[in-house]
């Protein structure tokens, strides 16, 4: 019996080294990961508040911290970054309205219609979610030449719409088919029609998956360089991103604390929607992982 509890014991004790050893484990991986993303945030943030403006003469822990970056943005005849700051959030809200209105109708027609060509509108979406907006760079930028949309926000704007539907209208749609069709049968009994069903019942229903859709079609146009780089080419029409790459290249190299002035405030637009979407986000990610 002894040496049954002493055999006993010894697995406790090994199970519970094993798991301390796990949980350090975890907190070390941890610490690695917050490492990896405050870093940049701090050098981002200090580079800002530095009176050089010279990347090799700026010192992560300035002797003086100054807003003269900041104020430069906002004050000086020869910044635009107030213009590019305004082309920014109108090419994102509308992307964003449009978007999310276009994918949870395209959805919620795949979802409770069954019509013609259903099962192919499926697939396409699924082949089109394989190839990226770059791909077909060379045929859009014929195509906004022959309309008259190239260097316009509006021709931005189309292929931002264009190229979120596809894997976001999967997205929802996989979603509203996780909502019993029982709503829809009792909203029709009661006399409701198709609008009043979409927009009174399954729309609110909706709201954590169209909460993220929302705030990833946001993000986009302020984190996109490629596709304003390819299309705009008019300073007046610049996006921040584009914007902000004057600030870094040959012509303004020595601009590297402006620079990093102008990308710390870019955060403030996405973690404003991000606060006011956080409490669907979360149920809204987890959706979209396991259903649909």
């Amino acid at each position: 019996m002894k040496k049954l509890f002493s055999k006993m014991r010894d697995r406790q004790y090994s199970r519970k080294e094993k798991s301390r050893f796990e949980v350090a484990l975890i907190y070390f991986i941890l610490a690695i990961m917050f490492v990896i993303i405050a870093y940049p945030l701090y050098w981002a943030f200090a580079m800002s508040m530095n009176t050089t403006s010279n990347l090799y003469t700026a010192s992560l822990s300035p002797e003086t911290w100054s807003l003269e970056n900041f104020r430069w943005l906002f004050t000086s005849p020869r910044s635009d970054y107030l213009l590019w700051y305004r082309n920014t959030l109108f090419v994102s809200t509308v992307v964003t309205v449009v978007t999310t209105l276009t994918v949870s109708f395209v959805a919620y027609a795949f979802s409770r219609y069954r019509f013609k060509g259903r099962k192919n509108g499926l697939y396409a979406f699924l082949l089109l979610q394989m190839f990226p907006v770059l791909m077909a760079m060379v045929a859009l930028y014929i195509l906004l030449n022959i309309v008259g949309l190239l260097d316009n926000l509006w021709g931005l704007i189309l292929i931002y719409i264009g190229g979120g539907i596809p894997m976001n209208a999967f997205l929802v749609k996989g979603y509203f088919d996780t909502l019993p069709k029982s709503l829809d049968e009792s909203a029709k009994m009661d006399g409701a029609g198709h609008f009043r069903i979409f927009f009174q019942i399954l729309l609110p229903l909706a709201k954590p998956i169209l909460s993220v859709v929302a705030l990833f079609n946001f993000m986009t146009p302020f984190m996109d360089f490629i596709l304003p780089r390819i299309v705009l080419r008019s300073p007046e029409n610049y996006t921040l991103a584009l914007g902000l790459y004057n600030f870094v290249n040959a012509q303004f190299s020595n601009n590297f604390s402006r620079f990093a002035a102008g990308a710390v405030l870019i955060a403030v637009p996405i973690a404003t929607v991000y606060l006011m979407l956080q409490k669907y986000l979360i149920s809204g990610l987890a959706s979209g992982a396991t259903k649909g």
